[in-house]
């Protein structure tokens, strides 16, 4: 059990890793292409790489192929893919003019979003969510307000994004529980790669020099951060408890900064590194388990 447990960690810990360093691989892709194609070509290749692994892991699972379930399935997937498509976008458009790091703690404040977004479904909210979003708001302010009150324009493009990523979850946890979950995030690919494609020949001029010069980030973003990454989350989770989890994915948001300093040079000032750690503190206890639980 002991071993079990120590191998879901580590395959959490290697997705967290991932995750972290992917935020270095869409700053440096959009030196070569546009956000639109950027995402258009990596969604694309995440769900074309989730297609074999759907059809493996159907046969383990316990789940009919009624027509309902089909639905559903179809449901959801073009739902989580607009919110995929949605967050992704105001992500790439963000990291464009904001760090690396930034961009890893901001977007992690989704998980302070999502329980506070799940009042508008009638869930309640404990008292330490609250204390996690104090906390949040306090190291929101020193990681991205400047002198004279003002806010970066990246920054708040990556905010929105943390906003439609706590959607994503809370539709992702509605569904989840009916549906093949590699199944699902092969559709959301795939719906969310078909909406940036449009959107790619609509605001943007994909040229195949362009996407052939960000191979690597594209590559890495498609094959690793979606395909490998989430199936790695998948079996993970099969062995250790959900808080211990949530809270080693969360490493993600840290990983970025390291990643940001070590691969591009980025450098955070003493303000934002105790913001990046408030920010890290508000994620921790918003996680930590009830009495209850």
């Amino acid at each position: 059990m002991k071993e079990g447990r120590l191998k879901g960690n580590v395959l959490l810990l290697i997705t967290a890793t991932i995750w972290g360093v992917a935020f270095v691989a869409q700053s440096v892709g959009m030196d070569y292409v546009g956000p639109f194609t950027f995402n258009a070509v990596r969604f694309l290749i995440g769900g074309i790489i989730l297609i074999p692994c759907s059809f493996i892991l159907k046969r383990f699972d316990s789940r009919g192929e009624e027509k309902k379930v089909r639905r559903i399935l179809i449901k959801a997937g073009l739902l989580c893919g607009l919110f995929m498509f949605g967050a992704t976008s105001f992500q790439q458009f963000g990291i464009m003019n904001t760090s690396v790091g930034k961009t890893g703690f901001i977007t992690a404040l989704y998980v302070i979003l999502v329980p506070i977004l799940g009042i508008l479904i009638g869930k309640k909210v404990g008292i330490k969510i609250w204390i996690g979003a104090v906390i949040a708001i306090i190291g929101f302010y020193l990681l991205c307000i400047k002198e004279g009150f003002s806010v970066a324009f990246g920054d708040i493009l990556v905010f929105i994004c943390a906003i439609i990523f706590a959607l994503h979850i809370i539709t992702v946890d509605k569904f989840v529980p009916y549906v093949n979950g590699v199944m699902l995030s092969c559709i959301q690919f795939l719906v969310a790669g078909a909406i940036s494609t449009v959107c790619m020949f609509i605001f943007e001029k994909p040229e195949i020099t362009g996407i052939l010069s960000a191979w690597q980030p594209i590559l890495y973003a498609g094959i690793l951060s979606c395909g490998v990454a989430y199936t790695l989350q998948i079996i993970g989770q099969q062995y250790t408890d959900p808080f211990l989890a949530s809270l080693i994915l969360s490493l993600e948001s840290v990983i970025s900064v390291l990643a940001g300093w070590l691969i591009l040079g980025e450098v955070l000032s003493l303000r934002e590194i105790a913001g990046c750690i408030l920010v890290f503190v508000a994620i921790v206890i918003a996680q930590l388990p009830t009495k209850s639980e």
